[in-house]
Parts: C-alpha cells; structure tokens; sequence
C-alpha cells in the first residue's frame, strides 16, 4: 500500500510545514585548546548566529584555553600528531624545538591575510550577536580558575546538567569540537 502525503492546504500550514525540522538552536562544546580547534568552534557559533539560528557555547578541558584572559590570544596550532598539518612531513620535524611556535605564527600570519579576528574579537562578537558562552564547572575546578580567570564575555561557570539543559527544545543541535 502507497503511503499518501498530504499537502497544506492553507498560508499558514504552509509555513510550519516548511519549517519543521530546522536547526533553531546550536550549542558548541569546545574541548579543546588548539587554534585550529577553537576557531571551528567560534566560526560555527558565529555562522549559525549570522543565519538566525540561536548559539551558545560551552567550553570545557583544554578548550577553557580559549576563553581564559591569560591564554585566549596566545593559542597553538598542533604539528605532532595532527597528520593533516604539512602532509608528508615526518612527526619527528613536527615535534622539534620551536616548530609548534613557527607553525603557530604562520597559521595566525594566513588568518590575519583573510581578516580573521583574533579569538576574544571572535567572543566579543559571539557576545554581541546574542550567543552565550559558558566555562564548565568541574574543568574550571580542575584547573583552579575563578570567574574572574576568564574573558568577561563568558556568562557563567555551569555544570554538565546546566549545559544539557541549555540545549533543551526541539530543533537543537550539539556541535562537539
């Protein structure tokens, strides 16, 4: 038996109709503190905010790097054990003193050619889109870091059970990087 799909029949059932289904919500768990791996997360929390789409981020373990006022402009990029970075090359040139700096310099140099904001730029424009950012509790225990250790873009330390609770509703999508 042929199953029968039924269309709208008016405007307005027209309009739910195209719109079940559609991300309305993301939240991206970054946890780690790479630049490659950050930057992933604040473009996709930026590109969903730039289509309308509502986000918020949660950072946790290393990724708390990211958002901490001592380290968020000073990340690294990742050359030993990253096969993607300079295919070819041997880990052991990758793992050399000071590669991971001169890596780290050129990738900022390529980003800076392309008008990439650095990353609190990147948060103040999160912030300012209307996302929200959040450091995770047990991680900032871990690490010993206060409120006060972080940018001030970041709304609040949650825990796991808040952070769930943020992407409660339908239509949510979770991002992890």
């Amino acid at each position: 038996m042929q199953e029968v799909i039924e269309r709208p029949t008016t405007k307005e059932a027209a309009v739910v109709d195209k719109n079940k289904g559609k991300v309305k919500k993301v939240l991206v768990i970054c946890s780690k503190g790479k630049l490659e791996d950050v930057y992933a997360a604040l473009v996709m929390a930026n590109g969903a905010l730039m289509e309308g789409i509502q986000a918020k981020m949660f950072f946790t373990f290393f990724g708390l790097e990211a958002i901490t006022k001592k380290n968020a402009d000073h990340l690294h990029t990742a050359t030993v054990g990253n096969p993607a970075f300079m295919p070819g090359m041997p880990t052991l040139v990758a793992g050399l003193p000071g590669f991971e700096a001169f890596a780290s310099y050129m990738m900022k140099k390529e980003m800076d050619k392309l008008d990439m904001p650095h990353v609190t730029e990147f948060l103040q424009m999160i912030d300012a889109g209307g996302g929200e950012i959040y450091a995770c509790k047990l991680a900032a225990d871990m690490f010993h870091l206060r409120k006060e250790d972080f940018v001030d873009e970041v709304k609040d330390i949650i825990t796991v059970g808040d952070m769930y609770a943020l992407a409660d509703g339908e239509g949510t999508q979770i991002i992890f990087v």
